[in-house]
């Protein structure tokens, strides 16, 4: 199963629309991840119309209209793993620690705010955060996730960097 992890568009305050590349990698996914920030309730009409399915979360920056439609937590079991979505986990310092005791039943979980991307484990969790497609920050890049997910077990995690705009 083909996952594609993504969080904090911010459409369309931060880019007019998602990038062409990401769109892309949404048509080849099993299961689109968003980690909230998505400011715009057209972009989850556009995902929800291209994935063919998609687990999402309500961001600090979204609106009544998103937050109506979108859970603040959400979990999938996907290829035999515990998934947990959520935007914020707090400070760096000390996630692996909080996140861990937090959500002891998961396998993974994802997570947005900061748009730095994020690959760490905490015992048995796996910590994952996509970084933004649309405002990067401080970062070098603009960026997303892929992975792949089967039988109980997590393949290569893949950092996308999105050329300049």
């Amino acid at each position: 199963m083909r996952l594609l992890l993504v969080s904090d568009t911010h459409v369309p305050l931060r880019a007019k629309r998602l990038p062409e590349e990401l769109l892309q990698e949404v048509g080849r996914a099993d299961v689109v991840i968003h980690a909230g920030d998505w400011v715009d309730v057209a972009t989850l009409d556009l995902l929800e119309d291209r994935a063919r399915r998609l687990i999402g979360v309500y961001g600090n920056n979204d609106g009544p209209g998103l937050r109506a439609r979108l859970p603040e937590v959400a979990r999938a079991e996907l290829g035999g793993l515990r998934f947990g979505v959520v935007h914020e986990t707090g400070p760096a310092r000390g996630r692996q620690a909080r996140c861990a005791a937090l959500h002891p039943d998961l396998d993974v979980l994802v997570f947005g705010h900061s748009h730095i991307p994020w690959d760490t484990r905490a015992g048995g969790l796996r910590l994952l955060n996509p970084g933004s497609p649309t405002d990067r920050r401080r970062q070098p890049y603009c960026t997303y996730l892929t992975c792949e997910v089967a039988d109980g077990a997590i393949g290569e995690v893949v950092l996308h960097r999105l050329p300049r705009r």
